[in-house]
């Protein structure tokens, strides 16, 4: 295993984050599960990034990133600190998979 980019190591606290965040900042219903589930898979990316290198976990991560800014208004998250918390995390994504 070896880290070729410093993004991928920063998308793989971002996605520690999302899995850890939920308890933190309070959040109940469906945007527990959801940005646990997203987070995991930030995290699965980053590490195929580590593994085997290549273009598609970029993608992936891209994917990932786009469902957690958009989640908040299609399943309609209550608290504004998750709606806060999964766009900024999405749109991080986003741009360290760019």
């Amino acid at each position: 295993m070896r880290i070729q980019h410093w993004q991928d190591v920063a998308s793989l606290l971002v996605g520690v984050w999302l899995v850890v965040s939920p308890p933190i900042l309070g959040f109940s219903g469906a945007a527990v599960w959801l940005t646990i589930a997203l987070g995991l898979g930030v995290i699965l990316f980053s590490f195929e990034a580590f593994i085997i290198p290549s273009y598609l976990e970029e993608w992936g991560e891209m994917l990932i990133g786009l469902a957690l800014v958009l989640v908040p208004w299609t399943v309609g998250y209550e608290q504004a600190s998750a709606t806060a918390n999964s766009v900024v995390s999405g749109i991080l994504v986003i741009l360290l998979a760019g």
